[in-house]
C-alpha cells in the first residue's frame, strides 16, 4: 500500500511496483484514508510519506498502522532532516526511501524491506 499525498508521486510509484511484478492494494492521500484501505486491504507493506496533508503525519500514521495492524513501514520522503529521522526511527521502520528516487532505488528499498519483514 502507498500513503501519498501528491496523487502523481503515488501514481508513478504504483506504476513502478506493477511493472516490478508486486501488488499495489491501494492508494491513499491522508493517514485517515490509509487506515481505511488497511482495514480493508492488511497490506504487507507500507510505503508511507512523512509529510502528508491534514492533522495526522505520516510518523503518526505509521505509529497506529503498525501499532494495529502490525505491517512493516517503509518510510518515503523528501524530508530526511535530524529531528524527522529521529522521530521516524522510533517507529522502527524496515527503511527509507529519499525522494526522489529512481525505479531502481524503488526496487532495492522494496524488496530490501520485504526480506526485513520476513514477509518474503
Amino acid at each position: 500500500m502507498i500513503v501519498e499525498d501528491e496523487m502523481l508521486i503515488a501514481l508513478a510509484t504504483s506504476a513502478i511496483l506493477a511493472e516490478l511484478g508486486y501488488h499495489v492494494s491501494g492508494v491513499a492521500p491522508s493517514a485517515d484514508a490509509a487506515y481505511r484501505a488497511a482495514v480493508e486491504h492488511r497490506p504487507d507493506l507500507v510505503l508511507m510519506d512523512i509529510t502528508l496533508q491534514g492533522g495526522t503525519d505520516g510518523i503518526e500514521a505509521a505509529r497506529e498502522l503498525k501499532g494495529r495492524f502490525g505491517v512493516p513501514i517503509l518510510f518515503v520522503t523528501a524530508h530526511a532532516d535530524g529531528p524527522t529521522m529521529d522521530r521516524a526511527k522510533k517507529i522502527d521502520p524496515v527503511g527509507y526511501l529519499i525522494k526522489p528516487f529512481s525505479p531502481r532505488q524503488l526496487e532495492r528499498a522494496v524488496a530490501s524491506a520485504i526480506h526485513a519483514s520476513g514477509r518474503a
